[in-house]
């Protein structure tokens, strides 16, 4: 087979996306439930940044947990992740903690991905105004919106063909 052809139908090298999931643990179902949507295709390999209420955040020197140190952990993990995912539908009750991981999100020049919980007719407009892109209940079209808002690395891009002169 022709080098070029070969190298333009080899697979692409698998990506795993770093993904910081905005929830609260009073909406812990629908958090599990994204989740278990994520992990529904088998070929979408992703770490789980965010902070489960099984795997709370580490208390820094046996002191109360400030919301100063929860922000800074929060912002760290924000950080690292390729994109943040907002549950739309928790914004109106947690706006004050969503609000703020999306600026932290924003400011570390992260996509914002807005999903609209099941069942759900309309997105509160402060989400949807600060998402690079919305969607409905379901893995397809979440895992979709992952792979548009974040570009592959430089160093795993597809193969690009040669130029040709004439």
């Amino acid at each position: 087979m022709n080098p070029l052809l070969r190298s333009l139908l080899a697979p692409l090298p698998s990506r795993r996306y770093n993904l910081f999931i905005s929830h609260a643990w009073d909406y812990k179902g629908e958090y599990e439930a994204l989740v278990n949507l994520l992990n529904m295709n088998s070929t979408f390999l992703w770490n789980n940044l965010s902070v489960p209420e099984s795997n709370p955040l580490p208390v820094l020197l046996q002191l109360p947990k400030s919301y100063r140190y929860l922000v800074r952990q929060i912002d760290e993990r924000i950080s690292r992740a390729d994109c943040l995912l907002v549950l739309a539908g928790m914004y109106v009750s947690h706006r004050g903690w969503i609000q703020s991981e999306i600026e932290a999100a924003k400011e570390f020049h992260k996509p914002v991905i807005a999903v609209e919980p099941r069942g759900s007719e309309r997105f509160p407009k402060a989400a949807i105004d600060a998402a690079d892109e919305s969607v409905g209940w379901s893995s397809a079209s979440i895992i979709s919106a992952i792979h548009r808002c974040t570009p592959l690395p430089s160093f795993i891009s597809p193969p690009s063909l040669p130029l040709t002169r004439k």
